[in-house]
């Protein structure tokens, strides 16, 4: 079938069920997308198609192809078929009689184009019944629904359509189905008739009315002469009458001369293709051109099928067949073997016309011109001009098409390209998501479209944000112990769950440098909670870190992880490859706090420690310590968050972590020192089943140069520290001694 059946059921799938439905039934039946108007598809693309929207749309064949003959029609309407499908006939019979003439016409554009045949035949009980022939089994159904549209549209009726008989031809077309076919008129008060179904009464009464007046008519003027070939004066005036009645155009009587004032060598010449021959195929007449192009019909009584094949309706080649179907157009082919020698190696001649029966005779005329698209087929053909008569509207058709085929690649092409541009638009997208996701890793969201507008970002002054800096304990010896792709493994896993885990709590992911990992709160966007988010991520760091594997030692992997808070200077540095950059001494602080940090602990400056006060995080006092280029700092470390639940911290619950004013409600349900106390005996029970190492302990302490030894978790606070629960939910008490620097096993797991 051509692509315009293809991209008819497409439309008709977006249309009544969405663009989802049409992919969905696409993939399922295998086929492409699009379809070209004038590119010819196999048949079993679009049975593949039919079949599997019965299985998704659970409907059964007879009714999708309905629907979809339903739509047929509107879909040639809507392509600019709508005014000559409206011309084809006055009334639903003549429509049907003429479909044939227009598939005729249709294959000047479609040459390929294998349409169906229609036949209506009127039974002696007044039935209508519509015989339909098709080279494609299991398409009958689009009939009834193109039917009922066409009744409803044109003609402002509704039809019934009934199957009789379907049977397989043994000659021409393979499959014939017999319709009956009810048509009912729709009057204006709602009510519906059926066609020819008035009241006998009524109808008497009108034809005795009618009678009476034409008597008296008659009566006054049957005295006038009348003119040979010409009608009585009284059926003119019958007709006048009939016209006032309104049925002037409906019982139009025709008038006839009483011999044929032709000749028969000008009517031969007048009609120089057409073929009389009797009930037996013998040719009785002929015309002069087509004698002249087969030699051989001079012959009187010649059979006709010697020399030509009925190409179209596909019936058998006898006078039954042919008066059966005598409302269609026939096409006949010349057998080659019957041109003359010097002909045979053109191509054969066509023609097509109408078969006209006269019965006064018992003989079939054959009105016929030349079969021809182009010029070239007429080339072909050994035709002229010239040898096509005057009246014949053939030689206006050749040289219209020859434009139109013109026409007609133009749109070909046109189409062929407008689908490369599609294609060629949806990869170019695809590939601008590439683009962009790669772009948004290097660049914040607003500042990267801002650039991509070719706007100039300017660098922006944040008063507050939270800087994070990470690095991976003892990374230096992993590397000289292992192979590179080991250390790049390490790291990609590594870095692909703290990736995850900056869209959970939204924050900006500035850069990593080997091992380093740096996170920033509350820019490029300013944000009240930046102190909130990045605690919550440092804490989803040191989970996740636990889940990667040291190379060299099969152990979990350990990170230092550094806060502070502060004002920075943020903008957009390069040209060829740029970057967002964070300046101040923020950034530098923050930096020590990763460095002064001490393996799989959170280490926090005094700022971050003040903007988490009150918001329900666990967190230990570390003291002062001497930190490079800053003196003497009193730091803290962030051991958990006590309205989040790990899962919530890590996402698997599928939420962000964002805090709500129930989960806000449930944590001050307990009492302040209730909550100290729990906080207390939980991180105490952990930390008296992890494992110690006292070498590595004294170690860590040595190199991070602490100024005193933190009492026991038993011992009593030092009375610099805060009360417990002067703040909401938060712990302040000396980081214990011995837990610090223990070396992490798979079983050990720190109070979150």
């Amino acid at each position: 079938m051509y692509g315009f059946i293809n991209t008819c059921l497409k439309s008709l799938v977006i249309e009544k069920f969405g663009e989802e439905t049409w992919e969905k039934l696409r993939i399922q039946a295998e086929v492409q997308d699009t379809f070209m108007t004038y590119e010819i598809y196999d048949d079993v693309i679009t049975m593949r198609l039919v079949q599997e929207a019965c299985k998704m749309l659970d409907l059964s064949s007879e009714v999708v192809l309905k629907l979809f003959g339903e739509y047929f029609f509107s879909f040639c309407k809507m392509s600019g078929y709508d005014t000559m499908l409206r011309t084809l006939g006055g009334n639903l019979v003549e429509f049907i009689e003429n479909l044939d003439a227009l598939h005729s016409y249709l294959a000047l554009s479609y040459e390929e184009m294998n349409a169906p045949s229609f036949r209506v035949e009127r039974t002696e009980d007044g039935k209508t019944l519509l015989h339909y022939y098709s080279d494609r089994r299991g398409l009958c159904h689009i009939v009834p629904g193109i039917i009922e549209a066409v009744a409803k549209d044109f003609f402002d009726s509704t039809v019934d359509m009934t199957i009789l008989n379907q049977e397989d031809e043994h000659t021409g077309k393979r499959e014939h189905v017999v319709f009956l076919v009810v048509q009912k008129t729709r009057r204006s008060k709602g009510r519906a008739r059926q066609t020819g179904g008035a009241s006998e009464a009524d109808r008497e009464q009108t034809r005795q009315e009618r009678e009476e007046t034409l008597s008296k008519m008659k009566a006054r003027y049957n005295t006038l002469p009348q003119c040979p070939g010409r009608r009585a004066p009284w059926e003119i005036v019958r007709s006048i009458v009939r016209f006032g009645q309104g049925t002037l155009l409906n019982s139009f009587t025709p008038s006839y001369p009483e011999k044929l004032w032709i000749e028969e060598r000008a009517f031969c010449n007048a009609f120089p293709f057409h073929i009389v021959f009797d009930k037996d195929l013998k040719v009785k007449q002929t015309g002069v051109n087509i004698q002249k192009f087969v030699p051989g019909l001079q012959i009187l009584d010649v059979r006709l099928d010697k020399y030509f094949s009925i190409t179209h309706p596909h019936i058998s080649f006898n006078i039954e067949s042919i008066r059966k179907f005598i409302n269609s157009q026939f096409v006949l082919k010349s057998i080659r073997e019957m041109v003359p020698q010097s002909s045979q190696q053109l191509s054969a001649l066509k023609l097509r016309g109408q078969m006209v029966w006269m019965d006064t005779l018992g003989c079939m005329v054959y009105l016929c011109s030349p079969k021809l698209r182009s010029l070239q087929e007429l080339e072909e053909r050994g035709l002229h001009i010239a040898d096509i008569a005057q009246h014949d509207t053939t030689r206006d058709l050749i040289l219209l098409n020859q434009q139109r085929l013109a026409e007609i690649e133009l749109s070909n092409q046109l189409e062929r390209k407008k689908e490369e541009l599609r294609i060629l638009s949806r990869n170019l997208e695809v590939e601008k998501k590439k683009t962009e996701t790669l772009l948004y890793a290097m660049l914040p969201r607003h500042v990267a479209n801002q650039l991509k507008e070719g706007k100039k970002v300017e660098a922006g002054e944040f008063t507050a944000c939270t800087i994070l800096f990470s690095d991976v304990v003892t990374f230096t010896d992993i590397c000289a112990a292992c192979e590179p792709i080991q250390i790049v493994d390490m790291l990609n896993s590594m870095y692909s769950k703290f990736d995850r885990l900056t869209s959970i709590h939204d924050v900006y992911k500035v850069e990593t440098i080997g091992d380093a990992y740096m996170v920033v709160g509350g820019v490029p966007i300013p944000a009240d909670t930046h102190a909130e988010r990045v605690a919550n991520f440092a804490l989803g760091m040191r989970i996740a870190a636990r889940e990667v594997t040291n190379p060299v030692t099969g152990q979990p992997i350990q990170i230092r992880v550094g806060l502070h808070t502060g004002p920075v200077l943020a903008g957009v540095v390069g040209e060829k490859m740029p970057r967002y950059c964070l300046f101040g001494d923020t950034v530098n602080t923050a930096s020590r706090m990763e460095s002064h940090g001490i393996p799989d602990h959170i280490h926090l400056s005094p700022s971050t420690y003040r903007a988490l006060e009150n918001k329900d995080f666990d967190i230990s006092k570390r003291g002062e310590i001497q930190v490079k280029g800053k003196g003497l700092m009193t730091t803290y470390f962030l051991l958990q968050n006590l309205r989040a639940s790990e899962d919530r911290i890590m996402g698997r619950d599928g939420k962000l972590c964002i805090y709500t004013d129930d989960q806000q409600e449930e944590v001050e349900s307990k009492p302040d020192t209730e909550r100290a106390d729990s906080g207390r005996e939980e991180g105490a029970s952990t930390r008296a089943t992890d494992p110690v190492s006292t070498p590595s302990l004294e170690a860590n302490l040595a190199s991070e140069a602490l100024p005193r030894r933190c009492p026991p978790s038993g011992e009593d606070r030092a009375p610099t520290d805060p009360p417990s629960g002067s703040a909401k939910g938060m712990l302040h008490k000396h980081l214990p001694a011995v837990p610090l620097c223990r070396p992490q096993t798979a079983g050990s797991r720190d109070v979150i």
